[in-house]
C-alpha cells in the first residue's frame, strides 16, 4: 500500500514540475515575441498619447526670458 502512494506522488509530482517547465517556457516565447511586443506598444502608445497634448499645453512657457550676454573684461588667452 505504501509503494502504491509513493509512486502516485511521484507521478504527480512529475506531472507538476513538467507543468511548471512547460509554462514557463511558452510563457518567455511568448513575452519576446514581436506579436507580444507589438500589443504592448499599440497599449502603451495609445495610453500615452491622450495624455501627453494636455502636459505639453501645460509645461511649454509662453515666451522666453531674453538670452544670456557675454559679460566684457574677460582675459584673452
Amino acid at each position: 500500500m505504501l509503494n502504491r502512494i509513493c509512486q502516485v506522488l511521484s507521478i504527480v509530482s512529475f506531472l507538476m514540475v513538467t507543468s511548471v517547465i512547460g509554462g514557463g517556457y511558452f510563457g518567455y516565447k511568448y513575452v519576446t515575441s514581436e506579436n507580444f511586443k507589438s500589443r504592448l506598444m499599440k497599449d502603451v502608445m495609445s495610453n500615452v498619447s491622450g495624455l501627453l497634448p494636455n502636459v505639453l499645453d501645460q509645461g511649454l512657457p509662453k515666451m522666453t526670458g531674453p538670452s544670456v550676454g557675454i559679460p566684457k573684461g574677460l582675459p584673452k588667452l
